[in-house]
């Protein structure tokens, strides 16, 4: 008997071997396809646009983030958004930057056509979180390219009290040269600043007039306006010349041999006639404070004390008699910085000055 061989055993080899080929295939499709999303979502995708945005502003390389598609922004927008046209650019800059860390992707949803991706960090030491919304820009190759659908800068609508020249985040900055009514600008004409978000920015004032030791805020919210109130305190130099200025004042007031010295905050009245010049001298000098009068100074109502020697001739009998009588008076007074940054001390009436 002739033996033959069947061909079902080699077709189900077969058969299970293009299985195998099959699986494989569809698991290298699906390792190819988790790849390529990956790389989609850490390079390309609207997640990846805003990260390379945050680690511009990290890193202090604010000219390259201002470069970021959808980051500059023109003053028509800046009007569209209720934001002042004229704010300044001026902390648009390395220097005015605060520390950035800790950056974490938390969330990339669709909305409105668009795409918002949420992100955590740590601003100057603050944690905050911040929304920005993407849209897509064209395609860079077979890719998508992305821009800022809503730009990601903001404004801090600065009113500083009692000084024109403070710095943020240790940039030092003169409101005269930032203020679009430049040397005009009023000393409580709020100013708008643009500046980076997410970011911390601190106002500090140094001067030879006023300090503040630091008032900040979080801008966290792209094109949103935010106001900060900043109010100064006098330097103890400061109060010390004017206490000086007044004293000087006061003094120069006494050389007039008159009972009612012009322009000065003293007198004394008689009903008789004198007999010889009066001798005015300060018995006790008013001890000056300075207090925050809007954008100015002012000294607030102080006590003091005048002496004055005089004799005085009775109409009645023609008798003259000595008098040595103190006089309590009280001292108040303007302080206003001028455009120089000196100031101009005026004491009650303001047409008096004491001194510039």
């Amino acid at each position: 008997m002739k033996q033959v061989e069947t061909p079902a055993p080699r077709r189900a080899r077969l058969a299970v071997d293009l299985t195998l080929l099959a699986i494989v295939g569809v698991a290298l499709i699906a390792a190819l396809a988790a790849g390529g999303a990956t790389l989609y979502q850490q390079f390309y995708g609207p997640s990846a646009f805003v990260s390379r945005y945050l680690d511009l502003l990290s890193s202090g390389r604010a000219a390259d983030a201002l470069r970021v598609p959808g980051v500059s922004v023109d003053r028509e927008t800046l009007e569209q958004t209720g934001i002042d046209a004229a704010a300044s650019e001026a902390l648009l800059r390395h220097s005015a930057l605060s520390p950035l860390t800790d950056v974490t992707i938390e969330s990339e949803k669709p909305h409105d056509g668009k795409t918002a991706v949420t992100v955590s960090y740590t601003a100057g030491g603050h944690e905050g979180e911040t929304t920005f919304l993407v849209e897509q820009n064209g395609w860079a190759g077979v890719m998508p390219d992305w821009r800022f659908a809503t730009s990601p800068l903001a404004v801090v609508e600065l009113t500083l009290r009692g000084a024109d020249r403070f710095a943020v985040n240790g940039f030092e900055v003169d409101r005269r040269q930032v203020s679009a009514a430049g040397a005009d600008a009023a000393p409580l004409d709020p100013l708008p600043l643009l500046v980076f978000t997410p970011g911390l920015y601190s106002v500090t004032v140094d001067t030879a007039i006023s300090e503040s030791s630091g008032s900040g805020i979080l801008a966290d919210t792209p094109l949103a306006t935010t106001p900060l109130d900043v109010q100064t305190t006098p330097t103890d130099e400061f109060i010390e010349v004017v206490q000086q200025r007044v004293e000087e004042y006061l003094t120069q007031c006494t050389t007039q041999e008159v009972l009612q010295p012009t322009a000065c905050p003293f007198g004394l009245e008689v009903r008789n006639r004198i007999a010889s010049p009066p001798k005015w001298s300060i018995a006790a000098q008013p001890q000056v404070a300075v207090v925050p009068d809007g954008g100015h100074w002012m000294i607030p109502a102080t006590d003091a004390v005048a002496h004055v020697e005089v004799e005085i001739q009775s109409l009645f009998d023609g008798k003259v008699e000595p008098i040595a009588q103190d006089v309590p008076f009280q001292v108040n007074g303007t302080i206003v910085i001028l455009p120089d940054g000196s100031a101009s001390i005026r004491v009650g009436s303001p047409d008096d000055p004491v001194a510039d």
